[in-house]
């Protein structure tokens, strides 16, 4: 600062630079933009305030006050007069304490549970690695085809001093990772081949592209299930069989594939013209052009969309119980049809629907950070 502008502000104080007030800047001043901009907003601010303290601090006192954690056994039989004389007061989360391996897990042995354990730790390590962008290479596939081919081995056995554990037995949470890690990962695929084909100028290739994509968008999950669980083993050969794990796999990954297509095809449309003419006035060839140029821009765009699917595809893994698989919701309904548990379902529902927030808000969030990392260069 110069001599002059020194003694100018020195001489007269309100030259200097001084700090907005608290009013117009921060916390207060977006509550008064938002909440408080209007009497009527006052109103439904204040409203929507109280309902919420009153639910929070009830919350509060049924599921930690007044919950009761454990309850006495007596000849492997659970005593539950002191959850049952709460009456809805307080949660019973000695529930979760009694089932939760067969909620997690399913009727795999009980004393082979450290392999379905072992098995989604791998799963969740799997996912950190792929969503880690030194990582996203060549490299990812041979790490993808060794994880799984463990997991294969664990939930198995058969070899490696590993005791057999036919399919019938898995369930829990294994299972809807299993059914939603494979359906995405082979659905992605054959989404974005599906979305080329519907852009593609042979009229063969697009018919069957859109056939596929309106007839399978056009019948719910439980039907492409139903039909993948009864109807397909009518059209094997005479003695050949496939398990239903496998079967609802395949509807599960057609069914994605379809909705994927669609939202890959958007990000194609919505990428500008001048891409496609810069990529072919290079004299690039057309599987490089939309591997190297195409693609990466147009799946840059539409990530809400793409992450908004898996997310509901993960959720939606739960209907595979209309053909019998007992994945992690199936399990928490199956294990209070026990009598002493009867009654407690909404803390089984609680703990389910905990795990299920957790892996969709770590979606949610990656997908918020991948956004704004990859278009940085729009916000400059």
């Amino acid at each position: 600062m110069s001599d002059v502008t020194l003694n100018a502000a020195t001489a007269n104080p309100e030259a200097a630079p001084r700090t907005a007030p608290v009013v117009s800047t921060g916390p207060v001043a977006w509550l008064r933009a938002n909440l408080f901009s209007s009497w009527i907003n006052t109103a439904v601010s204040l409203v929507l305030a109280y309902l919420l303290i009153r639910w929070t601090i009830g919350f509060i006192d049924w599921a930690f006050i007044n919950a009761i954690w454990t309850v006495p056994v007596q000849g492997n039989i659970p005593q539950t007069q002191a959850c049952r004389e709460l009456e809805g007061a307080g949660a019973c989360w000695a529930v979760i304490g009694e089932k939760h391996r067969f909620i997690l897990f399913g009727t795999y042995p009980y004393e082979e549970h450290w392999r379905p354990l072992l098995v989604c730790a791998l799963f969740i390590a799997l996912y950190v690695v792929s969503a880690m962008r030194r990582f996203w290479s060549w490299v990812l596939i041979p790490i993808w085809i060794g994880t799984l081919t463990v997991i294969g081995v664990l939930m198995w056995g058969g070899i490696l001093g590993l005791s057999y554990v036919p399919q019938e037995r898995w369930g829990g949470l294994p299972i809807t990772l299993i059914l939603s890690t494979f359906g995405l990962a082979f659905a992605f695929p054959l989404a974005v081949l599906v979305a080329l084909g519907r852009r593609s100028k042979l009229p063969a290739i697009k018919m069957l592209c859109v056939l596929y994509v309106e007839l399978v968008r056009g019948v719910p999950l439980i039907s492409l299930l139903f039909m993948a669980s009864v109807m397909f083993p009518l059209f094997l050969p005479e003695g050949m069989n496939i398990d239903k794990l496998l079967r609802a796999q395949v509807a599960i990954t057609l069914f994605a594939g379809a909705y994927l297509a669609e939202v890959v095809r958007a990000g194609l449309q919505t990428l500008p013209r001048g891409q496609y003419e810069a990529a072919d006035a290079l004299g690039l060839s057309y599987w490089y052009k939309t591997g190297f140029i195409i693609l990466p821009q147009a799946l840059r765009l539409v990530i809400p969309p793409l992450v908004n699917t898996f997310i509901g595809f993960f959720k939606d893994t739960s209907l595979v119980l209309i053909i019998g698989i007992f994945d992690l919701l199936t399990a928490g309904k199956t294990a209070i049809v026990e009598p002493a548990w009867q009654g407690f379902g909404i803390e089984v529902y609680v703990f389910v629907g905990a795990i299920y927030l957790v892996f969709c808000f770590a979606m949610s969030k990656y997908s918020q950070d991948l956004e704004r990392d990859l278009n940085q260069h729009r916000s400059r």
